[in-house]
């Protein structure tokens, strides 16, 4: 019988690496994580936490004007230097966290790069005693780098633009911008610099904003964010950047020319693989680059798993964490697990913010035959009514007719994040129009439209 350093050896102390590492030690097992950055991974370091903290700062802008309609004189400065020296410390704080309950749970944590030498075997770059690689051996396996930013290495002067990651670390604030992209970390980001008063330009190559999302929900954000004062500019993209003695001159493909102090690229992410050995384990990626896995997240090797964004399954965090619990379920306790990606809630902290769940519209039309029913609502929020604001809200039901199951809820509008994790438990469970229908509104809320929409939409109806 083989014996081995470790029962389970984790690449990569994200939150999906973390779950499955401390559920898997603390089931008695010898378990390792290896991470070459910092513990929490992308969410907690460099992506959903902090950029949290940046579109609540940067909220509070639109919070005073509102705020001057019901009566209060706000006179309000925002200190940059300030807010990112307290965003470092909670960071750090949750990191620490994150370190402290890996040793509670009895998981060896390792700093530094791991590489995969064959399938049981691991180097550890610099952590050997005499100052070289520490080898080490493991009956099994688990991946989980998740992504790293892509940027588009052919255009010309791309080593001046930045990415979603180094936006944290911005020594200061800029006065103008121009972020590239059109998914949701482009579309938060614009939401944060421009609150923040920075001069926010949008460019995407695209039609519209949001691919993959509903069309109305696409529709309903661009217009809104309008209303924010980003500039959006569509069906378009960079040509090339100049440095200038002003900042970065971006030229684009139209013959445009914008002038800005900072360009930043959110135009996707790519899953973390490089360098990482996989090919001397016998590990494949899929024709997206990402690590092959079945339904129980195993790879082409028979004792390696893969888990989180470097799959490019479902690139969200708790999605991760389950994809965690699954590996540790299926392998250490016997009871095979697979995540049900169907019917996930996802949320777009733009502003004002998007939660859906489900299918869009489109989707719904292929999925149930045509035989669909939509019904939307778009309103002036009673907190902005009363000011005589005229942003709107966005809520629309997507509903299966034969069944009468609503299979898709879209919010665009405030608190429309919180709402779409309520609403994702009636679409997991299947309730019916008719069930949403018997519910009892809360008023006055923006939630009780979810339960009195009752005019279905037609094409006319949709044409206004």
């Amino acid at each position: 019988m083989t014996t081995y350093d470790y029962d389970l050896f984790v690449i990569g102390a994200g939150s999906g690496g973390v779950r499955a590492a401390r559920l898997t030690a603390l089931s008695g097992r010898r378990v390792a994580v290896a991470e070459e950055h910092r513990v929490g991974g992308t969410c907690v370091i460099r992506g959903c936490v902090p950029k949290k903290f940046m579109v609540m700062a940067s909220d509070f802008a639109h919070s005073f004007d509102i705020a001057e309609g019901y009566g209060w004189t706000i006179d309000a400065t925002f200190d940059w230097p300030k807010f990112i020296e307290t965003k470092d410390v909670e960071i750090a704080r949750l990191s620490g966290l994150y370190v402290a309950n890996l040793g509670k749970a009895g998981v060896e944590l390792v700093h530094g790069r791991a590489v995969l030498q064959d399938a049981h075997t691991v180097a550890i770059a610099g952590k050997g005693e005499d100052g070289g690689d520490r080898i080490v051996t493991a009956e099994r396996i688990l991946i989980a780098t998740g992504g790293r930013p892509w940027l588009p290495t052919e255009i010309p002067g791309i080593e001046h633009a930045i990415t979603s990651e180094e936006a944290f670390h911005l020594p200061e604030l800029p006065k103008r911008i121009l972020i590239a992209g059109g998914g949701y970390i482009a579309v938060e980001f614009a939401g944060i610099f421009a609150g923040l008063g920075v001069e926010t330009t949008l460019i995407y190559r695209g039609p519209n904003i949001l691919r993959g999302f509903d069309d109305d929900v696409r529709a309903h954000l661009a217009a809104e964010i309008d209303k924010r004062g980003i500039k959006v500019i569509l069906g378009c993209q960079h040509a090339e950047i100049r440095k200038t003695e002003m900042g970065l001159l971006n030229v684009l493909e139209n013959g445009m020319e914008l002038e800005t102090d900072v360009v930043m690229f959110a135009t996707g992410r790519a899953p973390h693989v490089k360098g990482l050995g996989l090919e001397t384990a016998g590990v494949e990626l899929n024709d997206k680059g990402a690590i092959k896995v079945d339904e129980f997240s195993k790879t082409t090797a028979d004792n390696i798993w893969a888990i989180g964004d470097v799959t490019d399954r479902m690139n969200l965090t708790p999605v991760a964490i389950r994809e965690a619990v699954a590996f540790h379920e299926t392998v250490y306790r016997d009871n095979p697990q697979a995540f049900d990606y169907e019917a996930v809630a996802t949320a777009v902290f733009s502003q004002p913010p998007v939660g859906v769940v489900g299918l869009t519209e489109h989707e719904a039309r292929r999925a149930c035959s045509g035989e669909v029913d939509v019904y939307v609502t778009r309103f002036r929020p009673m907190k902005y009514a009363f000011t005589g604001s005229d942003e709107r809200m966005l809520m629309k039901l997507v509903v299966d007719a034969t069944s009468d199951r609503v299979v898709g809820v879209h919010i665009v509008g405030p608190e429309a994040p919180e709402m779409i994790q309520l609403a994702a438990i009636a679409v997991k469970a299947g309730l019916t129009k008719a069930q949403w229908d018997a519910t009892c509104a809360v008023h006055p809320t923006m939630a009780e439209e979810l339960v009195t929409l009752r005019v279905k939409q037609t094409s006319e109806t949709n044409a206004g």
